[in-house]
């Protein structure tokens, strides 16, 4: 029995626990609160797809099938292969199976329906892909035609990353989803419910509290939330999390009520601790009885915002670290979805997740939630902590792969945190997202690299500089294409998050924008991207002030759910008349195709020749910036140990060994023996990093002119060979 039940809804991901709930059981650990955690999502995923889970569905539907589409019927008619191979392709998706790979690719053990028509544009999309991913990808396939099979005959509101996610979009007011929730519930439902009751039988919480990362996960919290209100009403009921945190701030319909006793806001450290307080001790001689924090409570049938508490938010330092135990960590399933290498990422492995800063250190982007907690109270951790968090999770979880989901994890945060990861010598895989700021420059790319780092994801939303400068971003295209390339060049995949449909954008802007990303590509800087249609937030400055940016928004009356809101923006242009063209286009680029046909191919329609100079990005390219060395610029030597040889002639040799090869550095004994002690006194792993001034004044105890021998081409070739200015 414990006192606390921490669930993560249906559905987020297959691959790797929300960690919301993770973090939560975390804080509470330091407050000697004992509390259990689930994904209720993977759990019923396992309970669908698995030979009894699908014998039940195809016995469900075996009276009406003759009634749905020539696809779903196929399937029917493949029901024993399906379930005679069904756990081993879950058991293969679970890394547990791994020589069931070649099984998979040998084009007779799977069943195949209608996914299976699109595996000859995979082939050439995906290329020669290795067996354990083509398979997993074949594997993906014959889940989703599953999946299809269940949307058609069983639940239109089935999603594997989503569940009747229209309920929750924009829902200002709370009346369609309140309908739902009072017809029967549905094949999925039942499913959820009968798990949820096992649980509960078992733990017996005194409070059940649900984070609600996105819309596709809030139908189910509900229901989940009436069936204990129904059957268990002595417990109490809780909901926090990204959705509530962005869409629920202005509630006041007072039926939500019937299903939660609590809604938080923001940070849910203090929200909860009081919650939990008022809950396990409901009397006047708590402290804390009746003072909570950014959270919607009914009373006396109204909803009020009980903010009462004087207690400030814990710093960040003060969470705890991550806390994954409870979860079936080895029964996620990693899928490959569709050809988009940082897509890839977001469904295949297991990634620890963890935040290097709350809030954005930016915090500028008029399109974004900049009024919000989450993004205007910035607050880093050290990196000497964040490490120490990567090992604790580690050593609990016995993976490796790490993903910082911050909105833009912060340069010198990230060049901290990498020296430490080298310092410890941590063998870690991460990536995160990122602003493509002038920062990054090669040498912080190639640290990044040496310390783990494989992707990052950055907005270059319209890759327009007016627009840029409208949207504060605070960069350029020129600068977007510097820093790609720098991170492609260091071995780091760069993925760019695209946008067209922002206020005051014009055809001619849209088609600059795509010929800028047609050149990002051509010029091999950029390896993944997707483009998503502008739309208006509540809480963004453009939402705040629309007039500043030509809108006019439709604002609604707002009871339940306030965020995305529709509007008419001056221009009067259709902006969805671009989306296939925008999407199909990049697709090819993508993977190196159609890089030199004319826009216009892109487009049903007529549109304008581009503006863009057809060398604008090479040009950019050729722009190095100079990198100034101050006294306490940071070297560090990421290099193998160097070694000192004696050429054919006799002469001594510095041998520096690369991935590629090696550098050979003729000069006398005394300065190769000088260089040689200088890069293992500055190597990635030593306590404390030297700088600039140190070498030079080493350099000065038994040599004359360290400036000249800095710009000299074997410092050159030194620093090519692994010597970073950071």
């Amino acid at each position: 029995m414990q006192d606390i039940l921490l669930i993560t809804p249906p559905f987020t991901q297959l691959n790797t626990p929300y960690p919301a709930t993770a973090y939560i059981k975390g804080f509470l650990n330091t407050k000697e609160i004992d509390a259990f955690q689930m994904d209720l999502g993977i759990e019923v995923i396992l309970n669908i797809f698995s030979k009894t889970g699908l014998a039940k569905i195809f016995e469900k539907v075996s009276d009406k099938i003759s009634t749905k589409s020539e696809n779903a019927q196929r399937i029917f008619t493949f029901r024993e292969r399906y379930t005679h191979s069904i756990d081993q392709v879950v058991l293969f998706l679970q890394g547990k199976n791994e020589t069931l790979a070649r099984k998979i690719c040998s084009d007779v053990f799977l069943p195949k329906a209608a996914r299976f028509e699109q595996l000859d544009d995979l082939e050439w999309a995906f290329g020669n892909m290795g067996m354990q991913d083509k398979a997993k990808h074949l594997s993906t396939l014959y889940l989703e035609d599953l999946s299809d099979f269940i949307v058609e005959c069983v639940d239109n509101n089935f999603g594997f990353s989503r569940y009747a996610e229209r309920l929750g979009r924009s829902a200002n007011s709370f009346d369609e989803l309140h309908q739902n929730l009072q017809d029967s519930n549905t094949y999925i439902d039942e499913i959820t419910l009968t798990i949820l009751e096992k649980t509960l039988k078992v733990i017996n919480p005194k409070l059940i509290c649900f984070s609600v990362p996105f819309p596709g996960n809030l139908y189910s919290a509900f229901r989940c939330a009436q069936y204990i209100k129904q059957h268990h009403p002595e417990m109490k009921v809780a909901m926090g999390g990204g959705f509530p945190n962005t869409e629920l701030r202005s509630i006041s319909d007072p039926r939500v009520f019937e299903y939660f006793d609590f809604i938080s806001l923001d940070d849910g450290e203090l929200p909860l601790e009081l919650i939990i307080s008022n809950v396990l001790n409901p009397t006047a001689s708590n402290p804390n009885f009746n003072f909570l924090k950014r959270t919607f409570v009914l009373d006396k049938g109204k909803v009020i915002y009980n903010n009462f508490s004087f207690r400030t938010d814990y710093k960040q330092e003060q969470i705890g670290t991550p806390d994954y135990s409870d979860l079936l960590l080895d029964k996620y399933i990693s899928v490959i979805e569709i050809a988009n290498p940082m897509h890839s990422l977001w469904s295949d492995g297991r990634w620890n997740k963890l935040t290097m800063a709350h809030g954005c250190y930016w915090g500028k982007c008029t399109f974004c939630d900049v009024s919000l907690d989450y993004i205007k109270n910035y607050e880093p951790v050290t990196a000497g902590m964040l490490v120490d968090r990567m090992e604790a999770i580690i050593k609990q979880t016995n993976e490796r792969g790490f993903h910082f989901v911050d909105e833009a994890a912060p340069p010198a945060l990230m060049r901290e945190v990498a020296l430490e990861i080298l310092r410890r010598d941590l063998v870690v895989t991460w990536w995160t997202n990122i602003r493509f700021e002038k920062s990054f420059n090669f040498d912080l790319c190639r640290l990044l690299a040496a310390s783990g780092c494989i992707a990052v994801s950055g907005g270059l939303e319209v890759a327009s500089d007016r627009l840029l400068e409208l949207i504060k971003k605070g960069v350029t295209v020129a600068q977007v294409a510097q820093v790609t390339r720098n991170f492609t060049e260091s071995g780091i995949m760069v993925h760019a998050y695209l946008m067209y449909g922002y206020p005051t954008q014009t055809v001619q802007e849209t088609i600059d924008s795509l010929e800028m990303v047609r050149q990002l590509f051509d010029a091999e800087v950029l390896q993944s991207g997707f483009w998503h249609q502008f739309a208006l937030t509540a809480h963004s400055p453009i939402g705040l002030n629309p007039k500043e940016y030509k809108i006019e928004p439709q604002l609604a009356e707002i009871s339940f759910a306030n965020n995305d809101v529709q509007f008419i923006d001056e221009t009067g242009i259709d902006h969805d008349q671009f989306s296939y063209g925008l999407k199909k286009s990049l697709f090819n680029f993508m993977h190196g195709n159609c890089l030199d046909h004319p826009l216009e191919n892109w487009f049903d329609f007529e549109i304008p020749k581009t503006t863009i100079a057809n060398s604008f990005i090479e040009e950019a390219l050729t722009q190095e910036a100079f990198q100034q060395v101050k006294p306490s610029t940071k070297l560090i030597w990421i290099g193998a140990e160097p070694t000192i040889l004696k050429d054919n002639t006799g002469e001594d040799v510095l041998v520096l060994y690369t991935s590629e090869g090696s550098i050979e550095l003729v000069m006398d004994e005394a300065l190769a023996n000088w260089l040689k002690a200088a890069l293992i006194d500055h190597q990635s792993s030593n306590k404390t990093t030297k700088t600039y001034q140190d070498m030079k004044a080493s350099f000065e105890r038994q040599f004359e002119d360290f400036t000249l021998f800095w710009y000299s081409e074997e410092m050159a070739l030194t620093k090519e060979a692994g010597l970073l200015l950071i």
